[in-house]
């Protein structure tokens, strides 16, 4: 199981990643007039820091949880969270809100937890605060004939990779700690679902350059 699990990290995710990143950069100048080329770049940006959090071993595990948790996966989420609810939505309040229950997340939880539980419940409201984007998402292209052309449409390649990966996984993130303590056979199944969902997220991110529409 750690071999699969070594080779999914870091060659069949690494792989995904950077098959995203390469396909979004060939698609980058036909998009530059459009606010999906941030999509591209943000890309990038996350193939760059999962690459040197993957192969970096000589830096301490608490000190890329902290990178992770004030920087890495903040700048994931406030990215989707922008690319929902103000591009997509629309709906400034409804952006600045799941901003400001993110980062309160936060801030109030550095009080009182330790820092691999502050990560961990941040990814938790974080993750929730994603879901109720995607709901609203969906509810929006229900209601016209987007549902019609979801084949065209760049934001249900999205919507996909991020339910298979972020819903998928949100008792992942819940119960890691506790799974990998005290039924760490569960744990490793539940890490190689993790691991390949992400891989599916990033290879329909690929997807949303090559089939969907600007315009959508």
């Amino acid at each position: 199981m750690e071999e699969i699990h070594y080779i999914l990290k870091n060659y069949l995710l690494l792989g995904t990643q950077f098959l995203a990143v390469l396909i979004g950069a060939i698609y980058f100048f036909k998009l530059k007039n459009s606010y999906w080329k941030w999509f591209s770049i943000y890309l990038i940006i996350i193939f760059i820091q999962e690459y040197f959090g993957i192969n970096n071993t000589s830096i301490d595990r608490k000190y890329k949880i902290a990178y992770y948790m004030f920087f890495g996966v903040p700048l994931e989420f406030i990215f989707l969270y922008w690319l929902y609810a103000l591009k997509s939505l629309r709906n400034k309040k409804l952006f600045f809100l799941s901003i400001l229950v993110y980062i309160a997340t936060i801030g109030l939880s550095l009080i009182y937890k330790k820092i691999s539980e502050v990560y961990s419940l941040s990814m938790n409201i974080g993750t929730i605060m994603l879901l109720c984007l995607l709901t609203l998402e969906f509810i929006k292209q229900i209601k016209t004939d987007d549902i019609l052309k979801f084949k065209e449409n760049k934001m249900f390649y999205l919507n996909l990779g991020l339910v298979i990966f972020y819903i998928g996984n949100y008792p992942y993130h819940v119960f890691g700690e506790a799974l990998h303590t005290n039924h760490l056979k569960l744990w490793e199944i539940y890490h190689l679902y993790f691991l390949m969902s992400n891989c599916i997220m990033y290879l329909l991110f690929a997807a949303s350059f090559i089939w969907g529409k600007t315009q959508s």
